[in-house]
């Protein structure tokens, strides 16, 4: 679970002031709003501004507050026109005070996230190919719990190393295709009949000729996991004994133990505008929403995996706008079936409608060549394979 940040106590008079010349305010915007426990940033910002994403644009800080986005539950956001411009000011009185940072507005909704902030991984190929992993039990137990032993075969640590217990969910790959048909992403389960947890020659992405198959080049991009647990070597050997100390679910034959992740996340996020969106950036999971079609969904705060990641440039706080592909359907108006028109242009049977709007995502984690991203808002459900665009983009 996501630890809360840390109590620290300080002092601060803050004016916080804003101008922008070119910002665009929403219609029937209210001139103040009083801040309330569970806002975030964007969502007061989503208040007055058409693109909330700018907000640390018109925000700034006097020169007393290097941090200008610390603002508290019962501050009031103030809308004034100075100088031909609008101006936001958080105001709460002329003297100083003393708050708890934990209790200060955060960006986004960190309840949301909070699983793929430190549970969450990504691992590339070696690591996943040579991790340790648990063969067994304390008493010829089938799993092992808090308090219990395991048991460790690859591991080489000293006896009070503490390390995670990590459990595959599935790999990503891609398939970029020869002719100039858009790239397809693909996340294999480990809930797939084909794969399976206990057997690492199921999961492993065999290099091969399979990764130049006629459909194109196939290019892996990772193993997703989840850290379910901690553990604590006691014995050091092959295998080697280890305490577990916490676990989400029981540990079982096949997990592998790994170093913890010290550094996970950066809980401070600066939505942005990217400079350049990697070509060809797409939706290809997220937690499993099935709608009434039957298709499989996302919506609001819903948890996003990308198909680029910090290799591609793709980096905290950007944020995008989600399309859906338009459908192909057909003109049975001036092209009805077996008529001469249909049977002569059968390809002008056929409308590609245009793309629609879906919301924006914000990115919260990267790796290599994936990336997480939380959906902000929106106008209509988020599908797999969606297309990114700058956050303009209409």
């Amino acid at each position: 679970m996501l630890k809360r940040l840390p109590a620290i106590f300080a002092g601060f008079l803050v004016t916080l002031v804003a101008y922008a010349a070119n910002v665009e305010l929403v219609a029937n915007h209210p001139d103040t709003y009083v801040v309330r426990r569970g806002d975030t940033l964007w969502g007061i910002a989503a208040k007055f501004l058409k693109r909330p994403w700018e907000w640390p644009e018109v925000w700034q800080a006097n020169a007393q507050v290097k941090n200008p986005h610390l603002i508290f539950p019962g501050d009031v956001i103030n809308l004034a026109y100075l100088d031909g411009g609008p101006h936001l000011r958080p105001g709460f009185g002329p003297h100083s005070r003393v708050e708890q940072l934990e209790d200060a507005i955060k960006p986004i909704p960190l309840q949301a996230i909070e699983k793929f902030l430190k549970r969450t991984r990504m691992i590339g190929e070696d690591d996943y190919k040579n991790a340790p992993h648990v063969v067994g039990a304390e008493d010829a137990r089938l799993r092992a719990t808090p308090g219990q032993l395991a048991y460790v075969r690859g591991l080489s640590a000293q006896p009070g190393d503490q390390l995670a217990v990590v459990r595959t969910l599935g790999r990503y790959y891609e398939i970029v295709p020869r002719d100039a048909a858009p790239q397809r992403f693909y996340r294999d389960s480990t809930d797939d009949k084909d794969l399976s947890h206990e057997f690492r020659d199921d999961m492993i992405w065999h290099h091969g000729p399979q990764e130049f198959s006629l459909a194109g080049k196939v290019n892996f991009l990772g193993y997703e996991a989840l850290q379910i647990g901690t553990v604590r070597v006691t014995h050091a050997g092959n295998p080697a004994s280890v305490l577990v100390l916490t676990s989400d679910v029981e540990i079982r034959p096949g997990d592998f133990i790994m170093p913890i992740d010290d550094k996970p996340y950066d809980a401070s996020y600066v939505p942005h505008a990217p400079k350049q969106v990697p070509d060809g950036m797409r939706v290809i999971a997220f937690t499993d929403t099935v709608d009434a079609s039957g298709w499989m969904v996302a919506g609001r705060n819903t948890v996003v995996a990308l198909s680029h990641g910090a290799a591609d440039g793709v980096e905290n706080g950007q944020t995008y706008s989600i399309f859906h592909h338009g459908e192909v359907v057909k003109d049975y108006t001036d092209y009805r079936d077996g008529s001469m028109k249909k049977f002569l242009h059968p390809d002008e049977a056929k409308v590609q409608l245009p793309e629609e709007y879906v919301g924006h995502v914000m990115i919260f984690r990267t790796f290599d060549h994936v990336s997480y991203g939380l959906i902000m808002d929106g106008v209509r459900p988020v599908h797999l394979l969606d297309p990114l665009y700058d956050p303009d983009h209409t």
